[in-house]
């Protein structure tokens, strides 16, 4: 008999200025409270896992990020990664000192893929998540980098399947035209990628209904889901979530 591996859902921090924020679409931030309390908040909830975003790491020292790291990890005992313009192998190995357990890695993926197969030789592919933000355009979906910004015109699914060969652990996959309207997650995108894939794929943008999450974790193929307004804004629990999910015949640690 075929192992069943619990789903997991995992609250998202992305941090401006030291504050989380909520946008859609990659635009439009609105305050959304003090990382600290949320990551806190998040790990009393019973979330599986934190995510933390720099998402203007690029324009912002990264001592910064590297203090808030540190404080957000002292507050949850559970897995906990961080992204946000991680350019070298380097802040890899600083950020896992701070207690991060996983690095997630979007615009250097890109860039630099090498720095994918190294980080994943040198710490561990279990700790190399690479954030691949897609975007539809045609049949298919390119890859954003840049925060959203600029499209590098590569197709989402084989740039995930190159990130897998290279090393990364999980992809966390970011529908860019869902991001923050709370219409649902792209299953097309999370289906489909997770079938060309044998690693992990965490769905991330659109939640909006409990009945999402089940959507992706089952029609989408995701093994984990991710999002942010909803939890941030009390729209609903963790708690709220995974028992929902357990009454739908969805496997989750409670």
């Amino acid at each position: 008999m075929a192992l069943m591996l619990t789903k997991r859902i995992i609250p998202c921090l992305d941090v401006k200025d030291g504050r989380v924020v909520k946008g859609r679409k990659f635009v439009d931030f609105k305050d959304a409270g003090d990382p600290v309390e949320l990551a806190r908040m998040y790990n009393e909830q019973g979330a599986d896992e934190l995510s933390f975003l720099d998402i203007t790491a690029s324009f912002e020292k990264r001592k910064i990020v590297i203090d808030l790291v540190r404080k957000v990890a002292k507050e949850v005992f559970i897995p906990f990664s961080v992204g946000g313009g991680i350019s070298s192998v380097e802040m890899v190995k600083e950020l896992i000192n701070a207690g991060a357990e996983k690095v997630s890695i979007g615009t250097a993926a890109v860039r630099n893929p090498s720095m994918v197969e190294q980080a994943a030789r040198e710490c561990g592919s279990q700790a190399v998540v690479v954030s691949i933000d897609a975007k539809r355009k045609g049949n298919g979906w390119t890859v954003w980098i840049e925060g959203g910004k600029k499209d590098t015109g590569k197709d989402a699914l084989a740039f995930a399947q190159e990130m897998e060969q290279l090393g990364a652990g999980e992809i966390l996959l970011n529908s860019i035209d869902k991001d923050g309207t709370k219409g649902g997650f792209d299953i097309e995108l999370t289906r489909r990628c997770s079938e060309v894939l044998n690693i992990p794929v965490i769905a991330s943008g659109g939640a909006g209904t409990l009945a999402d999450f089940e959507e992706v974790l089952t029609s989408g193929k995701a093994d984990a889901a991710l999002a942010a307004s909803l939890f941030h804004f009390s729209t609903f629990t963790i708690a709220d979530v995974k028992k929902y999910l357990r009454e739908n015949s969805v496997e989750v640690r409670l």
